[in-house]
């Protein structure tokens, strides 16, 4: 199987089962090994008591691109430390790109970082420690 055909196998496999991605409104755009973007459309659910975009939301969005990437590979992979900075709003109609990509995969431990966008204007910036655990999304062998 290629890195591109696990990474689609993988990723399809999860969005299956993400209520939680598909309760906010998050498209999955785009996973390739390591990598990942996640969209969303900002609506008035969306916002916080200073109509614009809740930090909670913008993590959810960068956390649910950090994990496409990280699960990428087919293996069972979870976050074990995240951290995000805000640096600008999002409001109501903007549309975020929460595009991901690996920085460091040694054994079980990843570092992975995302960039949170409105019209190409980072908004936040996350970082991710992943760390695999025992199974995978599917089975390979089923595949072959």
């Amino acid at each position: 199987m290629t890195p591109e055909a696990r990474a689609a196998r993988a990723a399809e496999t999860m969005w299956a089962d993400d209520a939680a991605s598909k309760w906010f409104g998050f498209e999955l755009i785009e996973v390739t090994e390591g990598r990942a973007i996640v969209a969303l459309t900002i609506a008035p659910h969306h916002c916080n008591g200073h109509g614009t975009c809740h930090g909670g939301v913008t993590f959810a969005l960068a956390d649910t691109a950090f994990a496409f990437a990280c699960n990428s590979r087919n293996q069972s992979t979870v976050a074990q430390h995240c951290v995000v900075s805000f640096t600008a709003p999002g409001r109501p109609g903007d549309r975020l790109l929460a595009e991901a990509h690996e920085v460091s995969l040694t054994g079980r431990s990843g570092i992975y970082d995302v960039t949170v966008t409105r019209d190409g204007t980072p908004i936040a910036q996350f970082r991710g420690m992943s760390r695999a655990i025992s199974g995978q999304l599917f089975d390979e062998e089923e595949d072959e």
